[in-house]
């Protein structure tokens, strides 16, 4: 009998070790989903806080060369002064003309900002928008949308028709 079959092979066969069942499968994915979740949130803070500390050492540096960049300006006026003093000029006239000079530089630098803050216009267009969210926000059934949405197309806001297709 070649091609007999018995069952108690198959009773007898060893399973090796427990089988677990598929919840027992499935809460350990989640676990190791969690863990996983975990660990790549604690590698972005990680990450983060090297990246701003080196972006406050780096804002230090900047500030120390701008203080000694300030010294440095102050220096090269009083040389600037001592200058003219030598070129003939009395002491007294080399400073009085360097803090004239200082004068100017900082009025016409001054003048430059208050031209710079006149051009500064409210933000029309997010006020518009911003407006418009009210009429966005309200809850309708898709499909049956009654309000225009405001959308924005090459810098300018436009009411679109829900119902019509984009091209």
């Amino acid at each position: 009998m070649a091609h007999s079959f018995s069952t108690s092979s198959v009773a007898s066969r060893p399973t090796g070790p427990a089988e677990t069942s598929v919840g027992t499968l499935a809460k350990s994915a989640m676990a190791d989903m969690s863990t996983l979740i975990r660990s790549e949130i604690e590698l972005a803070k990680t990450e983060v806080t090297v990246s701003a500390k080196r972006g406050g050492i780096g804002a230090a540096a900047f500030a120390a060369a701008g203080v000694m960049l300030a010294f440095a300006g102050f220096f090269f006026f009083v040389m600037l002064a001592e200058l003219l003093t030598w070129l003939g000029l009395a002491r007294w006239l080399s400073y009085l003309i360097v803090t004239v000079l200082l004068v100017l530089l900082a009025a016409i630098v001054g003048l430059i900002g208050y031209r710079q803050v006149k051009k500064i216009k409210k933000p029309e267009k997010t006020m518009e928008t911003l407006s418009d969210l009210p009429d966005v926000m309200r809850r309708e059934a898709p499909g049956q949308r009654q309000h225009d949405l405001p959308v924005v197309r090459n810098g300018e806001v436009v009411r679109q028709d829900p119902h019509a297709r984009l091209r």
